[in-house]
């Protein structure tokens, strides 16, 4: 139970990026997604459009840096467990560079495509819709691979946190189960961009991050036995 201490930062990271996340992604400007006509116009009529994105990618930044923290804490620097962390932290800082380009094509480059097309004249409503949409379909593209990359990452931690005797195999399971909704959201983003199953295995994936990174902060602030039996009355 001794290293149970060194995993309270990267717990601490998980579940404040992750509750961020979700509550920044409130403030996202709604719609039906993949009505772009209808969605567009939503987009263009935000005003908090590029500081829901910053914080998103705050968020995200939080959580990711967690992630590489917990691999670093239960890295046993030899054989297979060392090989698996490093390609862990290698999979987490794929997911955040790819995060940072989603997020400049979608909270910069999208914006400014939806405000385009809004403004435009008749004329040329149907070239700047286009490009709007290209735009869009460049958004499915890197978040899909944000999410594969995401999936793989929380796999390997799941991975890290079963062969780890002094936590509870459940977290690494549940973790395992994360990231393989990770990788679902991801084929369901490339095949089918912003559909009712994306935004189904979206939620899956917040209340299963929730659970495990809650448990994971809770028996990362347990005192240890050893360590209430030589602790002074």
């Amino acid at each position: 139970m001794n290293d149970r201490p060194s995993i309270r930062l990267p717990a601490t990271l998980l579940l404040i990026g992750q509750v961020l996340f979700i509550v920044v992604t409130q403030l996202h400007a709604d719609g039906p997604a993949n009505n772009h006509h209808a969605v567009f116009a939503e987009y263009a009529r935000s005003a908090t459009w590029k500081a829901v994105h910053v914080g998103q990618f705050a968020a995200m930044s939080i959580m990711l840096a967690g992630l590489i923290a917990l691999f670093l804490a239960l890295d046993a620097g030899t054989g297979k467990a060392k090989w698996l962390s490093r390609f862990g932290v290698a999979a987490a800082v794929a997911a955040l560079a790819l995060y940072a380009v989603l997020q400049a094509v979608d909270g910069v480059a999208l914006k400014q495509a939806v405000d385009a097309w809004a403004s435009a004249p008749a004329t040329e409503k149907a070239l700047r819709f286009a490009n709007a949409e290209t735009i869009r379909w460049l958004e499915w593209g890197v978040r899909s691979y944000q999410n594969f990359a995401l999936g793989i990452a929380l796999l390997l931690s799941g991975l890290a946190v079963v062969r780890t005797v002094s936590l509870p195999r459940g977290i690494g399971y549940l973790i395992g189960l994360s990231g393989l909704v990770y990788l679902a959201q991801g084929w369901i983003g490339e095949t089918e961009g912003f559909s009712q199953k994306h935004t189904i295995a979206i939620v899956g994936a917040f209340v299963l991050d929730l659970a495990w990174m809650i448990w994971l902060l809770m028996v990362s602030l347990r005192t240890p036995n050893s360590e209430r039996a030589t602790s002074p009355a």
